[in-house]
Protein backbone atom coordinates (compact mmCIF):
# COMPACT_ATOMS: atom_id res chain seq x y z
CA UNK A 1 0.00 0.00 0.00
CA UNK A 2 1.20 3.47 -0.77
CA UNK A 3 0.13 6.52 1.62
CA UNK A 4 -0.89 9.76 -0.80
CA UNK A 5 -2.08 13.27 0.39
CA UNK A 6 -3.48 15.61 -1.27
CA UNK A 7 -2.51 19.78 -0.74
CA UNK A 8 -3.60 22.65 -2.41
CA UNK A 9 -0.68 24.61 -4.58
CA UNK A 10 -0.65 27.40 -1.70
CA UNK A 11 -0.36 24.59 0.86
CA UNK A 12 1.77 22.60 -0.72
CA UNK A 13 4.60 25.38 -0.66
CA UNK A 14 4.39 26.65 2.64
CA UNK A 15 6.37 22.77 4.17
CA UNK A 16 5.86 19.65 1.99
CA UNK A 17 7.37 21.39 -0.91
CA UNK A 18 10.68 20.53 1.26
CA UNK A 19 10.06 16.90 0.50
CA UNK A 20 10.54 17.29 -3.03
CA UNK A 21 14.18 15.20 -3.65
CA UNK A 22 14.97 14.28 -7.33
CA UNK A 23 12.17 11.72 -8.19
CA UNK A 24 9.95 12.47 -5.78
CA UNK A 25 6.49 11.89 -7.23
CA UNK A 26 3.79 14.49 -7.23
CA UNK A 27 0.64 14.53 -9.22
CA UNK A 28 -0.54 17.77 -9.95
CA UNK A 29 -4.02 18.71 -11.43
CA UNK A 30 -3.75 21.99 -13.26
CA UNK A 31 -7.30 22.44 -15.93
CA UNK A 32 -6.88 25.63 -17.96
CA UNK A 33 -9.03 28.34 -16.05
CA UNK A 34 -8.16 30.72 -13.40
CA UNK A 35 -5.82 28.91 -11.70
CA UNK A 36 -3.34 27.90 -14.40
CA UNK A 37 -0.93 30.22 -14.24
CA UNK A 38 -0.23 29.30 -10.47
CA UNK A 39 -0.18 26.23 -11.33
CA UNK A 40 1.99 26.76 -14.19
CA UNK A 41 4.53 28.45 -11.90
CA UNK A 42 4.68 25.30 -9.67
CA UNK A 43 5.26 22.80 -12.23
CA UNK A 44 8.12 24.43 -13.12
CA UNK A 45 9.52 24.49 -9.53
CA UNK A 46 8.41 21.08 -9.05
CA UNK A 47 10.91 20.55 -12.38
CA UNK A 48 13.86 22.51 -11.17
CA UNK A 49 13.76 20.44 -7.88
CA UNK A 50 13.55 17.14 -10.53
CA UNK A 51 10.25 15.96 -9.21
CA UNK A 52 9.10 12.95 -10.91
CA UNK A 53 5.45 14.66 -12.07
CA UNK A 54 2.21 13.35 -13.41
CA UNK A 55 0.11 16.37 -14.49
CA UNK A 56 -3.34 15.90 -15.09
CA UNK A 57 -4.83 18.95 -17.66
CA UNK A 58 -5.94 20.05 -20.46
CA UNK A 59 -3.54 22.50 -21.21
CA UNK A 60 -0.88 21.17 -23.60
CA UNK A 61 2.21 23.44 -22.26
CA UNK A 62 2.30 21.68 -19.16
CA UNK A 63 3.41 17.94 -21.25
CA UNK A 64 6.36 20.16 -21.59
CA UNK A 65 7.60 20.45 -17.76
CA UNK A 66 6.29 17.55 -16.61
CA UNK A 67 7.77 14.32 -16.76
CA UNK A 68 3.94 12.51 -17.58
CA UNK A 69 1.02 13.29 -18.50
CA UNK A 70 -2.65 12.71 -18.68
CA UNK A 71 -4.99 14.92 -21.33
CA UNK A 72 -7.83 16.13 -20.13
CA UNK A 73 -10.73 17.35 -22.75
CA UNK A 74 -9.73 20.66 -24.24
CA UNK A 75 -12.98 21.90 -24.54
CA UNK A 76 -13.90 20.84 -21.26
CA UNK A 77 -15.81 24.06 -19.20
CA UNK A 78 -13.75 25.27 -16.62
CA UNK A 79 -16.59 24.50 -13.62
CA UNK A 80 -16.33 20.81 -14.86
CA UNK A 81 -12.93 20.16 -14.76
CA UNK A 82 -12.17 19.70 -11.19
CA UNK A 83 -14.94 16.42 -11.81
CA UNK A 84 -13.15 15.19 -15.04
CA UNK A 85 -9.87 15.65 -13.47
CA UNK A 86 -11.02 12.63 -10.31
CA UNK A 87 -11.26 9.99 -13.30
CA UNK A 88 -7.76 9.96 -14.96
CA UNK A 89 -6.55 10.03 -10.98
CA UNK A 90 -8.77 7.25 -10.72
CA UNK A 91 -7.93 5.06 -13.20
CA UNK A 92 -3.80 5.99 -12.17
CA UNK A 93 -4.61 4.93 -8.82
CA UNK A 94 -6.27 1.34 -10.07
CA UNK A 95 -3.44 0.92 -12.41
CA UNK A 96 -1.01 1.12 -9.42
CA UNK A 97 -2.58 -1.07 -7.56
CA UNK A 98 -2.81 -3.89 -9.75
CA UNK A 99 1.07 -3.43 -11.35
CA UNK A 100 1.83 -3.67 -7.63
CA UNK A 101 -0.02 -7.08 -7.08
CA UNK A 102 -3.28 -6.07 -5.07
CA UNK A 103 -6.58 -6.90 -5.86
CA UNK A 104 -8.49 -3.84 -6.51
CA UNK A 105 -12.10 -5.20 -5.78
CA UNK A 106 -10.90 -6.71 -2.42
CA UNK A 107 -8.90 -4.42 -0.50
CA UNK A 108 -8.01 -5.66 2.81
CA UNK A 109 -9.80 -4.61 5.83
CA UNK A 110 -13.31 -4.09 3.26
CA UNK A 111 -16.04 -5.27 4.65
CA UNK A 112 -18.86 -5.84 2.62
CA UNK A 113 -21.69 -5.28 5.75
CA UNK A 114 -21.81 -2.33 7.78
CA UNK A 115 -22.84 -2.75 11.17
CA UNK A 116 -23.81 0.69 12.88
CA UNK A 117 -23.84 0.68 16.72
Amino acid sequence: YISGEGYSEADFRHGPFALIDPGFPVIVVAPSGKTLPTLTDFVAKLAERQAETLIISNEKSLSLQGKKMMTLPASLPEWLSPIAAVIPGQIFAMRLAIEKGHVVDAPRGLNKVTVTR
